[in-house]
């Protein structure tokens, strides 16, 4: 690589037009009465006029190119003024500020470069330009190094060394400055190859952090896979090994097309503007896509509401298609400097097929037109690499074919009986079907195969419950059901393999995937249209009629296992048995657990727990138990508390608790009780209670010592005042930060109510201090105890809560079953809810009875089982009066939040 030679003194300019206010500033600061005064102007007038110059819709580029400009201006003055005595010394920018790019509250990194490492003539004063850098606003970034300090840090840090190949000297000698670029030339430091593995390695450990995906909730538009950081690591390569300064050099050089650079481009400047807006928006250096950024973000770029899509949801599809526009030229142009940089001259290609053969462990296609004589390698390209597990990747010219060939991929492409035969076997191969979707998804493919997949590419969904943009959280759904397929993952879940593995065709199961939520976006339900789609993909792909009819069974049907585990009353064996009934057979509810707990897991990783884990289970049990008796023969509720009460006696006798004390304890407890709890919790529960005085009414509270089978830790509480019971258990847990997955209340005969909530840490983690356990269990004694009061919870929601505002809907049904009315709650999650609640319940004279607690995300979709004093139904005026008190008390506390 050939520098530039700079003229001693003076800095090396900035090849953009010239911004009439660097004029501006040059006079300002040549002879100012007050130096800090009128730098500091200079500075804020600057960062004004560049924010207004953006508000305006200039060039991105320019701005970034200005503000490295403005900065140089102001730190060559004030080196001058302060150390311009030290003709020896130079100052040189470093990183980004070396490349002439900063944003506005970018970092500002430069080096102080000695000639030798004595520091008593110049440290004065450079503490002293430091200083007045501070004090007019100014953080910047610094070191003081010699020559040999620089080699030796760049040899034991490769982003040290990074930094200093984009040094750009601002002042002081030429000569010193040239010497340190030749103690870090490629013979000296970190040869190309080494440099471009380190490189490497660097960017897959940056993307490791970010959980190996651009498409996260709130991307760093720098670091995330897909961000600058990614443009920026083709550039060190590109500068390292050919000299290359700029994009437009790579072009020149032939390793992109004036098309992919035109794009790469676009996508630089479109991040750029984010970047921007970010830092002044916020007014710090903020490289994070917040909720709330997003919002101002989608606005100030002038996206506006459509009938299905938020403004916001619009801006970030467009962030997340940007992000793999630039994750699929980052692979290209590393794969380029791979085979450029690492590869041997003249190696022998080893032949796959007539199509495909093997270069250095990459597979390359045989031929510049083998896609246009067989538009079918477009998928087979996908199969071999899948076929052939010791091929690392696609060479550079083969990813770009693909690119080029995509057209091809028509209505009659894929309609063709070959291309069906290939997609199956995709999906049916031993190994490589989640790394090949993947790949066929940035490679462009998969979108063009299945037309309604490509509209749900970078699709966000603006909640804290999905993570992922739509098309990363289906090809995660499919990847966790790939891990209940292998052995070497069946520690996670042996249970959901061992299911998994029994399914007649387990590429059903993956075409589910595919598409149940193909139709996110259009309108209506997601789950009929996609059903729609998949039965008639399914059929053209030649499947049978039973395959497509249960494919598309599943994608109708994907989330009702999950929402009647989590907000139906499932120890009531109707409930069990109307959900036997609509599955049908084994084969489909063993097809229906895999999805759920696959999508579950892959909308987002807060989600899962154990607890969950545990709901889901013993729901698919007890429905699993009503297939194998059948329709005809469901179990009763007395047959069903029976057998309960039987095991829990075995349990009691076990434990050496006498019969007689076990009838004493149960005379009080009610044929609900017995239906809505384990034997085991009633075996603990009954010890409890035969320990305990009849006579004292005083709350009685149990923690329990270990964590259940669930996960979750269960705490049994007892107490005379049954309305306020609830609503200060609640409060108390709520306060101290845990949360409540399940509640069941339950009167007893003699006017008592023993409840039973099942908790974790905030965190979704077990509870398992000991410290902890007796803090929660002296706390709801305290709670309990205090009958006259109901207390506050004072903690605040978390930011990205607060950031969404969800309508409180309020809907009551009658269930004559069970003599009860069913009260759905839908409203902004926060602490206190259920103690807000309750507190409605109480002042409305309403008894409660159980609740099912679901957050889904920002919102909480809560359930509770009530009745009149009666223990009736409530009946129409007041289940009406009810709501409204709920909605307005609600409401209220959202406003106040």
């Amino acid at each position: 690589m050939h520098e530039q030679a700079v003229p001693e003194g003076k800095q090396q300019a900035l090849p953009d037009p010239f911004w009439p206010y660097l004029g501006t500033v040059q006079a300002r600061i040549a002879n100012p009465e007050n130096p800090v005064a009128a730098y500091r102007e200079s500075l804020a007038q600057g960062d004004a006029q560049l924010a207004a110059r953006f508000d305006a819709d200039e060039p991105v580029e320019l701005l970034v190119r200005d503000r490295a400009r403005l900065v140089d201006e102001l730190l060559v003055a004030a080196w001058r003024h302060h150390a311009g005595r030290h003709a020896e010394l130079a100052l040189i920018a470093v990183g980004g500020y070396g490349r002439g790019e900063l944003l506005p509250c970018s970092d500002i990194d430069v080096m102080v470069l000695l000639p030798k490492s004595e520091s008593a003539q110049w440290q004065p004063d450079l503490e002293r330009f430091l200083t007045f850098l501070w004090d007019i606003g100014l953080e910047v970034g610094h070191s003081v190094r010699t020559i040999d300090d620089c080699q030796r840090e760049a040899l034991a840090d490769v982003s040290v060394a990074t930094t200093l190949i984009e040094a750009r000297l601002l002042a002081g000698p030429e000569l010193l400055f040239t010497a340190m670029r030749r103690a870090l030339s490629q013979d000296r430091v970190w040869s190309s190859r080494d440099f471009f593995d380190a490189k490497v390695r660097e960017q897959e450990q940056r993307h490791h952090r970010y959980h190996d995906t651009a498409y996260n909730l709130e991307p760093n538009v720098k670091q995330s896979p897909g961000g600058l950081r990614d443009i920026q690591t083709i550039g060190w390569v590109a500068k390292r090994h050919f000299g290359a300064d700029t994009l437009d050099e790579l072009a020149a050089h032939g390793f992109l097309t004036e098309g992919e650079l035109t794009k790469l481009k676009t996508a630089q400047t479109f991040l750029w503007k984010v970047r921007f807006a970010l830092h002044v928006v916020t007014g710090r250096r903020e490289d994070r896509l917040l909720f709330d950024h997003q919002i101002k973000l989608a606005r100030r770029f002038g996206y506006e509401d459509a009938t299905y899509t938020l403004a916001v949801e619009q801006f970030m599809q467009r962030y997340y298609r940007t992000a793999m526009y630039v994750s699929l030229a980052n692979e290209l142009l590393l794969q380029h400097f791979r085979e450029a940089i690492l590869a041997e001259r003249g190696a022998v290609p080893i032949p796959i097929n007539p199509r495909f053969q093997e270069r250095e462990d990459y597979l390359e296609a045989t031929s510049p037109d083998v896609f246009v004589r067989n538009p079918s390698a477009l998928l087979e390209l996908f199969l071999v690499l899948q076929q052939n597990p010791q091929l690392r990747g696609v060479r550079a010219d083969t990813i770009r074919l693909v690119g080029r060939n995509l057209w091809l991929i028509d209505e009659e492409f894929r309609q063709n009986p070959r291309n069906h035969r290939l997609f199956l076997e995709i999906l049916c191969a031993p190994a490589g079907v989640t790394h090949e979707l993947r790949r066929m998804n940035l490679y462009g493919v998969l979108g063009k195969y299945i037309p309604a997949f490509e509209r749900i590419v970078g699709r966000m969904q603006y909640d804290l419950f999905h993570a992922y943009t739509v098309d990363a959280h289906t090809l995660f759904v499919v990847s966790n059901l790939r891990r209940f397929a292998l052995e070497r993952y069946d520690h996670e879940f042996p249970k959901l393999s061992q299911i998994f593995r029994s399914l007649p065709k387990p590429e059903l199961a993956y075409m589910a995937a595919i598409f149940h939520d193909i139709a996110k976006g259009r309108g209506g339900d997601h789950s009929e249209l996609g059903a729609v789609y998949a039965e008639t993909f399914c059929l053209e792909q030649g499947l049978s009629t039973y395959d497509a009819h249960l494919v598309a069974w599943l994608v109708r049907s994907h989330l009702n296992l999950s929402v009647t585990a989590q907000k139906k009353d499932t120890t009531d064996p109707a409930v069990i048995q109307a959900f036997a009934a609509q599955v049908g057979d084994q084969a489909h509810l063993d097809y229906l657990y895999v999805l759920t707990v696959a999508d579950v897991r892959g909308t987002n990783p807060k989600l899962w727990n154990s607890w969950k884990a545990s709901l889901f289970d013993e729901f698919y049990e007890r429905v699993k138990v009503a297939l194998r008796r059948g329709a005809e023969a469901p179990l009763e509720q007395d047959q069903l508390i029976a057998e309960t009460q039987s095991r829990a006696r075995e349990m009691l006798i076990a434990a050496r608790v006498p019969p007689d004390v076990v009838d004493r304890a149960w005379e009080s407890l009610t044929a609900t009780y017995f239906l809505r709890h384990t034997p085991a919790e009633i075996a603990w529960h009954t010890g409890l209670l035969a320990g305990s005085d009849p006579e004292d009414r005083k709350p009685l509270v149990a923690v329990a010592a270990e964590p259940g089978p669930s996960g979750a830790t269960a705490i049994m509480t007892c107490n005379s005042f049954r309305q306020h019971s609830f609503a200060r258990t609640t409060a108390a847990l709520d306060q101290m930060g845990l949360t409540i997955v399940d509640a069941r209340i339950v009167a007893t005969s003699d006017g008592r109510s023993l409840d039973t909530y099942l908790v974790l840490e905030d965190t979704g983690q077990a509870i398992t201090e000991r410290d902890r356990l007796a803090e929660i269990e002296r706390n709801l004694r305290r709670a309990l105890a205090e009958p006259d009061s109901l207390p506050t919870v004072t903690r605040r929601a978390p930011r990205q809560v607060r950031m969404f505002t969800t309508a409180t809907q309020v809907s009551c049904v009658e269930d004559p079953h069970n003599r009860r009315t069913i009260v759905e709650i839908v409203a902004g999650d926060r602490p206190g809810l259920l103690s807000e609640i309750a507190k409605v319940l109480w002042r409305e004279d309403v008894d409660l009875h159980g609740a099912k607690v679901v957050t889904v995300g920002e919102r909480a979709e809560d359930v509770f089982y009530v009745t009149d004093g009666a223990g009736q139904p409530l009946n129409e005026a007041r289940a009406a009066k009810l709501s409204e008190a709920l909605v307005t008390a609600l409401d209220r506390r959202d406003a106040a939040a």
